[in-house]
């Protein structure tokens, strides 16, 4: 990446609401998924690791904070927001265990659909 894009992604990340950057890193992990699905001839096993982790890591933090008390969110946003926490860690948990690369479109779906939520679109 040029110093200038590197620049330009440092300043959009300090401009940003929580929402925006909560909603770019659920649209990174869905890529790094949907990268796999693409290229699992490639990366197989290998590419599925890495792309859990990190779906992993940021599901972790949202079920994480969605079970703070101090979390401003109404009860039935956090409740809502730590059940699919809950799906998406026991599948990729499932997934490490056995890949199966039919099984992350799921994984994929979710983290788009809450993005899109996020950035407020339909």
């Amino acid at each position: 990446m040029s110093s200038a894009a590197q620049a330009y992604a440092r300043t959009a990340q300090r401009t940003a609401s929580p929402r925006e950057i909560e909603a770019q890193a659920l649209l990174k992990a869905a890529k790094q998924l949907q990268d796999v699905v693409t290229n699992w001839n490639e990366k197989g096993a290998i590419g599925l690791q890495e792309a859990l982790m990190f779906n992993r890591k940021l599901w972790s933090i949202f079920v994480s904070e969605a079970m703070r008390d101090d979390n401003p969110q109404s009860i039935e946003i956090r409740q809502n927001i730590a059940n699919i926490g809950v799906f998406v860690l026991s599948q990729s948990s499932a997934l490490q265990i056995k890949p199966e690369v039919e099984r992350l479109q799921a994984l994929i779906d979710i983290n788009r659909n809450i993005a899109a939520g996020l950035s407020g679109r339909p």
